[in-house]
């Protein structure tokens, strides 16, 4: 079954996963927090894996690539309220605040959340929403934007150095974002704004530093990951054909053949029974 979202205004929204397993990649234009109500939710980004479960909570940061994979757990499908933390609200809080310029946070990994009462007590407070006949106020929606902001400032003192960086995303080294990134499935316009630059130079700049188009060298490298972690790692095809950039399972196999001579299958077999 497909995921139902309930989403009265932008900033604040209330997902369910009624399928056992739900895979979506995650490119946010804005920062958002995450607190999981039941199920559980893997994040996979290119230096880090995350797995969270009921009552956990934590922040995306903007602009960072990852791979979700929501699922059930304990016989509950995976549900969640996601706070987006706009552009608008934050740049108003930064600025009654008054505050100095900060430092800009380089750290590419979701800021796990510790619990808290206030953190509890800010999503219970947010649940009866989804059940109005009609849309949240924007000023409410807005008021607990800012609360969250609040909340996230009194468990992280470091939060400011991320809340507060308004820069986008400036022309960077082609090579190494993608050879940290090829995994995400992302169109090319998006790699190309994540490396500061149009699609036009993004492939221009591409062919100069891989001498091949971009899709090509992504299939490649896609499939020498999922080969890794197959033939090393003893995982199944249908668990990693979505973790390494592919949308369906048959696509993958196909390609995995062509590129390989055999099926993603007949290697997760031989490699068993090779070990066995």
């Amino acid at each position: 079954m497909a995921t139902r979202e309930i989403n009265d205004h932008a900033e604040i929204v209330f997902t369910c996963s009624e399928s056992v397993h739900h895979n979506t990649e995650m490119i946010a234009q804005e920062h958002s927090i995450v607190r999981v109500l039941s199920g559980e939710l893997k994040v996979v980004q290119s230096n880090d894996t995350y797995v969270f479960g009921r009552g956990e909570t934590h922040l995306f940061p903007r602009h960072r690539l990852a791979t979700l994979i929501k699922s059930e757990k304990d016989g509950l499908p995976y549900k969640a309220i996601i706070v987006k933390l706009t552009h608008d609200v934050l740049r108003s809080f930064y600025k009654h605040k008054n505050m100095e310029v900060f430092l800009v946070s380089k750290s590419d990994n979701i800021i796990s959340l510790a619990k808290s009462p206030l953190l509890d007590s800010y999503f219970a407070s947010m649940l009866p929403y989804f059940d109005l006949d009609f849309k949240l106020p924007q000023e409410l929606s807005n008021l607990k934007v800012q609360e969250a902001i609040t909340i996230l400032r009194s468990l992280n003192r470091d939060i400011d150095n991320i809340l507060s960086d308004f820069s986008e995303p400036h022309k960077i080294n082609i090579s190494e974002f993608m050879e940290r990134n090829y995994m995400f499935n992302l169109p090319m316009e998006r790699f190309g704004y994540l490396t500061g630059r149009s699609l036009t130079t993004f492939k221009r700049d591409f062919k100069k530093a891989f001498n091949t188009t971009p899709q090509r060298w992504l299939t490649k490298k896609r499939l020498q990951l999922a080969h890794y972690q197959l033939s090393e790692k003893q995982r199944k095809p249908i668990d990693v054909f979505y973790e390494v950039g592919f949308e369906n399972l048959s696509h993958f196999s196909y390609a995995f053949k062509k590129q390989y001579g055999h099926s993603p299958i007949a290697l997760a077999a031989r490699k068993t029974k090779t070990i066995g």
